[in-house]
């Protein structure tokens, strides 16, 4: 969309729809307040132009932690197109200064006053697009900013007396996001955690009884046992919990699927269970209160204490990791 001389006469008219150039499609509004980062004022904008310089550069200014300045066309950018026009663009400067391979990402608006009605028209990319400068490109703007007839045409407000201001205001984005990345593992390695609790009987009394750190993956776990039970299993029961070592930072969850059994030494027929669980620094831990009742524990015949040995397992089918 092209505006017309009498779509830029209009003082009343605040947001204009957005129209499409050969590069990308800008929008332009008008408002009062002035632009935050940069203005430039040229006197006697006539002998500027008689001159005959195809670009002006103005002086360097910060911001967002980078040096910028504008450059000016003040006939238009002829190589883009920008011909009956004037160009205006942000460049970035002291680029020497940065590593190989530098990025500044920012987004940008640029503006031009109007004297008569106190209003800055800005001129930026349609829905804030975001820009990337670096070696190759350090220079993003508007090959057609404003037709060179709205801007002397004087009740617009654009040239007066001569004078003119253009502005710009400049955000960077920094890519200083922190990044995570979860992925889910299925049959992890050394996925079955296997421990041999002899003399069990001597750790009646102890709440709980822990395990060695075993590794799967890249995650550490141990298992708890209470030989006595607790909360519903209190008394009755074998309790067993599989727990994690890593998660004890408040933005760390890890998720297992995974099976807690205590061994049938003599007929292979073993007390298990699976469960799902996402664990993390307010819930380290997950399992069973009643895994195995103790009267099935003191039955001989049904192998799960054999020379006074107990063997628990937990198996992990599934499990997440973050990175």
């Amino acid at each position: 969309m092209v505006l017309n001389k009498e779509d830029l006469d209009k003082p009343n008219s605040e947001v204009m729809a957005p129209e499409s150039s050969d590069q990308f499609a800008i929008t332009r509004t008008a408002r009062h307040f002035r632009p935050t980062h940069f203005l430039l004022k040229i006197q006697s904008y006539s002998l500027l132009c008689e001159t005959g310089v195809e670009k002006y550069e103005s002086g360097v200014f910060e911001a967002g932690g980078h040096k910028w300045r504008l450059s000016l066309y003040p006939k238009g950018n002829k190589k883009m197109n920008g011909t009956d026009h004037i160009s205006l663009y942000l460049s970035i400067v002291d680029a020497e200064k940065y590593s190989l391979g530098w990025e500044v990402y920012a987004t940008f608006k640029l503006f031009v006053f109007d004297q008569i009605r106190d209003k800055f028209l800005t001129v930026q990319d349609a829905e804030g697009t975001i820009r990337r400068f670096h070696d190759i490109k350090m220079e993003w703007g508007f090959d057609k900013f404003l037709p060179l007839d709205s801007f002397n045409f004087l009740p617009n407000g654009y040239l007066v007396n001569d004078c003119c201001v253009f502005g710009t205001e400049v955000f960077v984005h920094e890519r200083s996001a922190k990044r995570d990345s979860l992925f889910m593992i299925k049959e992890p390695s050394n996925r079955i955690m296997t421990w041999k609790i002899e003399n069990f009987s001597t750790q009646q009394d102890k709440a709980p009884i822990s395990s060695r750190i075993y590794i799967v993956g890249d995650s550490k776990w141990k298992l708890l046992v209470y030989p006595k039970g607790i909360q519903d299993g209190a008394n009755k029961a074998i309790s067993i919990f599989l727990c994690s070592i890593d998660c004890v930072t408040p933005d760390l969850k890890i998720f297992a699927e995974f099976k807690l059994r205590i061994r049938d030494q003599i007929n292979n027929k073993h007390a298990e269970e699976k469960i799902k669980h996402w664990f993390s620094a307010s819930f380290i831990d997950r399992g069973f209160s009643q895994l195995l009742l103790r009267k099935d524990l003191e039955d001989g015949s049904k192998g799960f204490l054999v020379e006074d040995t107990v063997i628990v397992e937990a198996e992990i089918m599934v499990m997440s990791t973050a990175k």
